[in-house]
């Protein structure tokens, strides 16, 4: 299990730690450790709180995974990020790209805009959202790119490829695609990859807006024979 600087004390849920437990003690992620917890020594804000960092594993066993939506870094405001790319804690506003989100799943789906942007429940059902950088400071968006996480989640992408059940992913902007550019290799042919603009209000109407990808999604799933995700907001 994982027991590092970064998370003092803290497991990551078994069927990720099986898969991912290389990567722990490689240069890149002892650094990584080293770099938060010296952040955290000094007083700065770092979002999410320690508990939620790998909270997408926790909500999302490697086994379970049906669906993966890449984001990029956490929100970088008090009471936002829990660990879920997208995804707001109960009883924050919701920010402009969830907003988006939740106007084309009504206009995709017919669902209503929810009281709040909590996506527990699509997590709960498969759905990895999964960020690029898993960690923030305060106020500072992309403050925490290049000091490792990407190598991470390229490790957990890589993973993901390497499973034999087909996995659908949802890449929304210019940064998930790349990240993901991997799969279009032919020897991951067997995955379902869906591709749109960011839905970030300055491009979700250049294509987001209209991509029908939870629809498209569910279809995906259900002539794989398994069971389509509840989109609704719970």
């Amino acid at each position: 299990m994982l027991q590092s600087v970064l998370l003092p004390n803290f497991t990551i849920e078994p069927s990720w730690d099986a898969v991912l437990q290389t990567e722990y003690q490689k240069p890149y992620f002892v650094a990584l450790s080293d770099f938060i917890k010296k952040q955290r020594d000094l007083g700065v804000k770092i979002f999410p709180l320690r508990g939620f960092v790998f909270n997408a594993f926790q909500k999302t066993p490697y086994d379970k995974v049906k669906v993966v939506i890449v984001g990029q870094d956490p929100y970088h405001g008090e009471g936002q990020a829990h660990g879920l790319s997208f995804s707001v804690q109960k009883g924050v506003r919701l920010p402009p790209s969830l907003k988006n989100i939740f106007k084309e799943l009504q206009a995709d789906l017919g669902i209503s805009t929810p009281s709040h942007g909590c996506l527990e429940g699509w997590a709960e059902q498969g759905v990895l959202l999964l960020n690029t950088t898993l960690t923030v400071q305060e106020g500072s968006p992309l403050s925490h790119y290049k000091q490792g996480w990407e190598e991470f989640t390229d490790a957990v992408i890589k993973t993901l490829a390497q499973r034999e059940d087909p996995i659908i992913f949802l890449l929304w902007g210019k940064n998930a695609i790349d990240k993901c550019r991997h799969l279009q290799d032919p020897a991951f042919s067997r995955h379902y990859i869906l591709t749109a603009p960011h839905p970030s209000p300055f491009s979700a109407h250049t294509g987001f807006l209209g991509c029908r990808h939870f629809s498209k999604a569910n279809e995906l799933l259900k002539n794989l024979g398994k069971e389509p995700i509840d989109w609704n907001i719970k």
